[in-house]
């Protein structure tokens, strides 16, 4: 059993970094996988339909508290280990995406660009931002002038601007820059 490893909202100034670990059966293939960023949010919807219909998966956060507390590798790897630890299954092998891994003891290895290259990684890119996309398009129900329904959290424009008008939220991470300079003013 190989489980896919990946991670999204490693850059955005507001909300939780999500991961998520997927296994995917060995007889189901999943025509059209490929990194979430590339997918539309229409594709991305259907197949995390299909990915949780047949794929053992856990998805997993590390909070804007922890965030700020441990800083956003350490929280980034911190998902990534609660996914894995969250499976119902120990896999015989992990693949991450990206550069780095987790300080764990499983059977690893990082792959640069691997959401692209490994189906098991891109179903585990897609289940991680449908997940924290959720997150971010209800949290803007209780803050709708920051636009995280369109941002999800990152610093556009749009953002930056309701920042500086209104402040931070709970939600913000105050370790981030943009942040941190605000609450100084």
């Amino acid at each position: 059993m190989i489980a896919g490893v990946d991670e999204v909202g490693r850059g955005p100034l507001a909300g939780p970094v999500v991961a998520a670990a997927v296994i995917l059966p060995h007889d189901h293939a999943i025509a059209g996988l490929d990194d979430s960023k590339k997918l539309t949010a229409t594709k991305r919807a259907r197949f995390e339909v299909e990915i949780m219909e047949c794929a053992r998966f856990s998805v997993a956060q590390c909070s804007e508290a922890e965030i700020d507390e441990i800083n956003i590798l350490q929280a980034t790897m911190l998902a990534m280990t609660r996914a894995v630890e969250g499976l119902d299954a120990v896999p015989d092998h992990i693949l991450v995406d990206g550069n780095r891994l987790p300080k764990w003891t499983y059977s690893a290895e990082a792959v640069i660009g691997g959401d692209a290259l490994h189906p098991c990684i891109s179903a585990a890119s897609i289940l991680a931002k449908e997940f924290r996309d959720r997150l971010m398009i209800a949290a803007a129900e209780q803050y709708p002038q920051y636009g995280w329904e369109r941002n999800k959290g990152y610093g556009t424009a749009e953002h930056l601007a309701a920042l500086r008008q209104y402040g931070p939220t709970p939600l913000h991470r105050r370790s981030f820059a943009p942040v941190s300079q605000m609450e100084l003013l």
